[in-house]
Formats: C-alpha cells, sequence, structure tokens
C-alpha cells in the first residue's frame, strides 16, 4: 500500500455513456501493489482534490483502469482528462470480492448503475477460470438503456448468462424494464451453492440482498460493496463509519452477514 500519491499518465480514454468515462493510467515510474478485484484507489486530480475509484480491470500488468461517473468537482475533473494528462494515485486499499472463496458454487454479479465497474474485475476473474466456478449470471440494471455501461461485451457476458433491465425505457428499447431483482428469476443457480456479489446504490443493495436471502442463498454468501465518505483510506479520519465499520478499511466489501443488521438502522 502507498500513502503518497504516485504519478500515473492517462494513456487511453473512453466514454462510455454521456456522464461515465473509463480511464486507462501507466505509471510514470514506480507502480502501486496488484489490486485485486473489488479493491479501490485513491485517485487525486491535480489542484482539485481526491476520490476513491474501484479498479474496473485488474488484469493489465502496471496499468490501473478506473470507470470514473462525473458527479462532483473531482470526478468531472477526471472525467475532463485526455490522453496525456496527469493524475496522482495511492492504494490498493479496501477489501476485494474474495473471489477464490466462489470456486465450485454458482455465481450472480448483481449490479446497479455504476455498480458494475467495481464487479467486472470479478467477471473476467471468473471467466478466465469457468471450470473453477459453478454458473455465472450476470444481472445489470441502468436508469435508462444509454446508461448502461460495458455494452460492446455483453455479447461476450452473454455466453453464461447475462441480462439487463431499465428504469426508463426509450425509443427501441425491446428488453426489460424494471428493478434489478426481477431479473433473479432468469437467473439459473442453485440457492444452497451459490455466492453472490452484489454493487450499486445502497436501497438496490438492500433490495437484492433480501431478494438472495428470500431465495435460499446464506447471508455469509451474499458480498455487498458499500459506499460512505471515504478521505483518508487507512481508516484515520472516520468519515466512511458504518456502525462499527470503517469502509475504507473493513470494507468496501462486506458480508451480507455483517451488512444487512448495519443497513437497517436508519442514517446510520
Amino acid at each position: 500500500m502507498t500513502l503518497t500519491p504516485l504519478p500515473y499518465r492517462v494513456v487511453d480514454r473512453r466514454d462510455e455513456t454521456h456522464d461515465t468515462v473509463t480511464l486507462v493510467l501507466e505509471p510514470a515510474g514506480e507502480s502501486l501493489d496488484p489490486f485485486a478485484p473489488g479493491q479501490f484507489a485513491m485517485v487525486y486530480a491535480f489542484g482539485v482534490g481526491e476520490i476513491p475509484v474501484s479498479v474496473s480491470r485488474t488484469a493489465d500488468g502496471q496499468r490501473l483502469t478506473h470507470t470514473i461517473r462525473a458527479v462532483g468537482a473531482v470526478s468531472r475533473a477526471l472525467c475532463g482528462l485526455r490522453s496525456g494528462a496527469w493524475v496522482g494515485v495511492r492504494g490498493p486499499f479496501g477489501t476485494d470480492w474474495g473471489a477464490a472463496a466462489a470456486r465450485d458454487h454458482d455465481v450472480l454479479a448483481i449490479a446497479g448503475g455504476i455498480g458494475l465497474a467495481p464487479l467486472r474485475p470479478l467477471i473476467d476473474t471468473v471467466l478466465a477460470e469457468p471450470h473453477a466456478y459453478g454458473r455465472l449470471n450476470i444481472l445489470a440494471g441502468a436508469r435508462t438503456p444509454d446508461d448502461l455501461l460495458y455494452q460492446d461485451e455483453f455479447p461476450t457476458w452473454a455466453q453464461p448468462f447475462a441480462a439487463v433491465t431499465v428504469d426508463r425505457p426509450s425509443n427501441g428499447w425491446t428488453g426489460r424494464v424494471g428493478v434489478v431483482t426481477t431479473l433473479l428469476g432468469q437467473a439459473v443457480f442453485t440457492p444452497a451453492d451459490t455466492t453472490a456479489f452484489v454493487c450499486g446504490p445502497e436501497v438496490m443493495i438492500r433490495a437484492t440482498a433480501r431478494a438472495l436471502v428470500h431465495r435460499g442463498v446464506r447471508p455469509d454468501r451474499i458480498r455487498v460493496a458499500l459506499e460512505r465518505n471515504m478521505r483518508c483510506g487507512i481508516g484515520h479520519c472516520g468519515h466512511c463509519q458504518l456502525g462499527p465499520l470503517l469502509l475504507c478499511r473493513d470494507g468496501p466489501v462486506v458480508g451480507y452477514d455483517h451488512a444487512g443488521p448495519l443497513l437497517t438502522v436508519r442514517e446510520l
């Protein structure tokens, strides 16, 4: 773990949606330690500030890939960067998805909106070793069809099973409309032998985890990625506290058996 930001250069940029960009970063010299799927970096936009960003691809050697949605001053500055620009990066921070614990299990990767970005490295991991895991199901929800990330990757993901739903359809949309939990009926998995990974808005996480438990998936086999205001990345500042947890240190990925009771406490 590196606490001092290291200089990384933007070597590739891709517009995913109208407000979301994927940046590929390459170190100027020394590189950070490898990131596990689900971990995050603190990415610094010079002269603006620093935010936590999960890695959205981990299989590219020293390069880092981050998918960022423009929602605040720092994220807007990062989304505005072009190839050749510089950023500061420190990390890796936080807990990972724990993909190894899902070996020999059916896998559910369930995403809402930008939550698909932290799940993509997990999906890559399972697809790279198809015989080590059971059936892979990828379920994704977005606000509109135009807000869906990584649309060119879905044909590959569909070979196991992938399904998409949107909140608001646009002209020409022929797919499902509704919340992501409506896709669970299409997924093929054995609840007693399933590990689920869930990332998205907190209300979506709560509803999805409850639906999974109702279908027979054990709470300790449901891994959720939680979000709070992370400032330091090492559990010192306390901004990311969720009850007894400091999510930059004890999360962002937490078992639902631990997270579930905390998420029932209003405004915790």
